[in-house]
């Protein structure tokens, strides 16, 4: 069997916040403000204006010129964060491609990994989740690319799609796809999981915390469907 090397935690940066927020100008201190912020109080919780001011920018057009507004500053937000989970994430399917066994509890663990990371990462990390599990949690439909959401599931590697490619043909029949879209179920799940966690704050037991999470999200993934689940199935497409 190939085992999946977890991906390692970032080094906790030697470096301060403030002199990391400065290094990017505005754009950079505009996201460090609303990371904070969106995870205190909710993305709908905090205005414009607030995010400006704890950004210390006195140009009150900032975030417009910038963003163009909340739905481009969180997708800025969100891309910054996906881009390193989505490199997490490319390492590990190409260490599977590279030959041996694959099982849903190791695509559990490349669903998991990448974003467990992220819980001590100090740039903003912790914050990214809880933003990220609101975001999909509020989710009722198709999400767009365009969308603050699509970064989370069309990152710029493509490798939540690698990783439904990879594992889709060992989960149960009927399971992936329309009407049950169960892959993005457990996705929706593992981030609402870990933005619970990261709210939770430290300390955190990682390994332990890990572990559960690939058990429950192997679990989902991996569910029979009963008898009942494929009679309403097969009337509903017989209807």
């Amino acid at each position: 069997m190939t085992s999946v090397t977890p991906a390692s935690a970032p080094s906790t940066s030697t470096r301060s916040r403030a002199e990391r927020r400065g290094s990017g100008g505005a754009p950079a201190e505009l996201i460090s403000a609303a990371e904070t912020l969106f995870a205190e109080r909710g993305i709908d919780g905090v205005s414009m204006r607030e995010i400006t001011r704890a950004a210390n920018q006195r140009n009150t057009t900032a975030l417009q010129y910038h963003f163009g507004g909340r739905d481009g500053l969180l997708k800025a937000l969100v891309d910054k964060h996906m881009d390193h989970v989505a490199v997490r994430r490319a390492a590990l399917l190409d260490n599977l491609a590279a030959g041996g066994e694959t099982t849903l509890r190791i695509g559990a663990s490349v669903l998991v990994q990448p974003l467990i990371a992220k819980l001590t990462d100090d740039d903003g990390g912790p914050s990214f989740l809880m933003v990220a599990g609101e975001l999909l949690n509020r989710t009722h439909r198709n999400i767009e690319a365009d969308e603050p959401a699509g970064g989370i599931i069309y990152d710029h590697l493509g490798s939540l799609d690698r990783w439904s490619a990879t594992f889709e043909s060992l989960m149960p029949e009927g399971s992936t796809g329309p009407p049950l879209h169960r892959r993005f179920a457990v996705i929706r799940f593992a981030h609402i999981e870990i933005g619970r966690r990261a709210r939770v704050g430290p300390p955190i037991d990682v390994p332990l915390f890990t572990s559960q999470l690939i058990d429950m999200v192997t679990g989902l993934l991996s569910a029979e469907l009963s008898p009942e689940t494929h009679r309403l199935l097969k009337a509903r497409r017989t209807s």
